[in-house]
């Protein structure tokens, strides 16, 4: 089949404004929950995220993180602090990122600032991860050039051994980003490419009785 000729018909629900939340993060965490519930094999990560940012060249770039908590100050994800990906941020915190849930016909865009989440904080996480990606953190120089695989199995290898009745250290470059949201957008697919969009924007400054999102449907 040709490449033009692939289609696929959307017609697993609708969002309807009487039926979603007027909080973003609220309506957020009902797909998220129906997301994570839905368990399409090993391979389904719910929680896997697009992070775009730009870099200091203004070159737009994107991969895939994960989440790891959301709730209403946020979406934080954590990583080396001298990656590309933090690299741009320091440039220019402003990022995007999209959850893409296909199996449910339904993607989310998150647009916001990303703020460095407290030492404090991304120790707690760090304890909590699997001793190997502890391993991993601690050995990885990411996104700077490697001479080969071994040199990155070797790394590791040593620090096993220097650590092997040890806790591991938390890099001091390794932590967490939280993404400060203020724009939200869901899209579910419908038949005949006539799809659901949602955008919450956040309101600020926010008045006394104020709702803190505005709602407002898009043409698909």
């Amino acid at each position: 089949m040709a490449i033009h000729d692939m289609r696929k018909e959307y017609d697993h629900g609708a969002l309807l404004e009487s039926e979603a939340d007027a909080d973003a993060i609220r309506q957020f965490a009902k797909w998220f929950e129906q997301a994570r519930s839905a368990n399409v094999g090993p391979w389904y990560e719910p929680n896997a995220m697009t992070l775009a940012t730009v870099s200091p060249d203004g070159q737009p770039t994107a991969r895939i993180v994960l989440l790891k908590g959301f709730d209403d100050s946020g979406f934080t994800f954590f990583t080396n602090y001298d990656s590309a990906k933090a690299g741009d941020i320091t440039h220019d915190a402003r990022v995007a990122l999209v959850f893409h849930w296909a199996n449910l016909e339904r993607q989310v865009r998150i647009e916001g600032v990303a703020h460095k989440t407290s030492t404090e904080e991304s120790q707690h996480y760090f304890r909590s991860r699997p001793r190997g990606s502890q391993l991993g953190a601690l050995a990885s120089c990411q996104s700077k050039p490697a001479a080969s695989r071994s040199e990155l199995e070797k790394t590791l290898a040593d620090l096993e051994a220097r650590y092997a009745h040890a806790d591991v250290p938390m890099p001091e470059n390794w932590g967490g980003y939280r993404v400060v949201p203020s724009a939200i957008e869901f899209w579910q697919g419908r038949p005949n490419r006539l799809h659901d969009r949602l955008r919450y924007t956040r309101v600020a400054p926010l008045q006394p009785g104020q709702a803190p999102w505005q709602v407002q449907r898009l043409w698909p």
